[in-house]
């Protein structure tokens, strides 16, 4: 049996970082979330139960939250850093799709989240 396509998904990995233009976000800080699906074959680990097979999501958490830990001023930039590092991290993976969305930014509307979202790919 063979797969049209494989994700492996990581949805609401949540940070306090200090993202923004701002000096208020640079010095108080704020919280983010990140969701990942990243494309990768994991057919051999599906057919073994071997992890050596597929990622490990404890490895990309750590890869990501590093990321996360460098302050940037715009969410494009820690976006590209996070897929950046991951695919030179995971030879693996073909395609890193990414969402990096700051709660509550302050700016001056009622607002639960913003955000960008990006596919990035070998």
């Amino acid at each position: 049996m063979k797969s049209e396509a494989m994700y492996i998904r990581l949805e609401g990995l949540t940070f306090y970082a200090r993202h923004g233009v701002l000096p208020q976000e640079t010095e108080v800080g704020a919280e983010f979330t990140v969701d990942l699906c990243l494309v990768t074959d994991f057919s051999y680990a599906a057919e073994t139960d071997e992890l050596e097979g597929t990622l490990n999501y404890a490895e990309v958490f750590e890869r990501v939250k590093a990321e996360m830990n460098i302050p940037s001023k715009l969410l494009e930039h820690v976006a590209y850093r996070i897929a950046r590092r991951l695919l030179h991290d995971f030879p693996a993976l073909t395609e890193v799709q990414i969402g990096v969305y700051k709660q509550n930014p302050p700016m001056g509307a009622d607002v639960r989240r913003v955000g960008v979202e990006a596919v990035f790919g070998r």
